[in-house]
């Protein structure tokens, strides 16, 4: 399939290091040193052990936090804070109960003050995520995959540059996980978004990604870039996946003797 416009933006993160104070008040170093330039449009995994910066990597590209030292780029322009034009899309949902599906989706467009000129849209995304026959449901009569598609509807409604997925499948059973997986390449392929996964799943960073960052144990380093050349779409169980599959493991030392 050929994947529409661009409409992603660049993202560029310059020697950012990330430095807290533990509750003793210890300094310690999330991240160190970090640099990541991705191309508009790309589709990036990040992959590490528990406790490298993954997500904190993703909050400062996302405004929610202000490196230490360094700097992260969206556009060719420096980050001050949060913007419509990244979004964030968590494991949990995180959908108001008391809201309709067609109501979560459209909540930022009402806290932007958008929502008059913006609400032919909602239909849209609705369509996007193939939740029609559900939007007028409320999430607890949602699976856990449909929340998903109305989470990441409400973040891809405010149109992003830029979409930062942290870990948003790993609460789903396998076989859900694996139909979302191509649910968001779907989106991506016809949105033209760049975003950026987080994940713990070396399988799912390989199916999904046009590249995968290694992050070294706390305090998170880029220890290597893998471009992933396999044709889309992918066969878990080709030779091409598993060698891959091989290679990110021993480097993450995983992989047995």
């Amino acid at each position: 399939m050929v994947t529409a416009t661009v409409e992603g933006s660049a993202v560029d993160v310059r020697g950012v290091s990330q430095h807290f104070l533990s509750p003793d008040q210890v300094s310690f170093s999330a991240l160190e040193n970090v640099d990541l330039p991705v191309n508009a449009g790309a589709f990036i995994s990040i992959v590490g052990p528990s406790g490298c910066g993954k997500s904190t990597l993703l909050r400062l590209i996302t405004g929610l936090a202000v490196p230490t030292t360094g700097e992260v780029l969206v556009g060719g322009e420096k980050i001050s804070g949060p913007g419509a034009e990244r979004g964030l899309v968590f494991q949990d949902p995180n959908l108001f109960p008391w809201l309709s599906v067609r109501q979560n989706i459209q909540a930022g467009l009402v806290a932007r003050g958008v929502l008059a000129s913006k609400k032919h849209e909602v239909d849209e995304f609705i369509q996007l995520v193939g939740l029609e026959s559900f939007a007028d449901a409320y999430p607890h009569h949602l699976s856990g995959g449909m929340a998903q598609r109305v989470a990441l509807a409400r973040a891809l409604i405010n149109h992003p540059k830029v979409l930062l997925l942290d870990e948003p499948l790993g609460a789903l059973d396998a076989f859900t996980r694996m139909r979302m997986q191509d649910e968001v390449l779907r989106i991506w392929r016809a949105r033209g978004t760049t975003m950026l996964l987080v994940t713990h799943d070396v399988d799912e960073a390989i199916y999904m990604s046009d590249s995968i960052v290694l992050m070294t144990p706390r305090p998170g380093r880029i220890e290597r870039i893998i471009p992933v050349d396999i044709p889309r779409p992918r066969d878990r169980a080709s030779p091409e996946f598993l060698r891959l599959r091989g290679e990110i493991l021993e480097l993450l030392h995983f992989a047995g003797n």
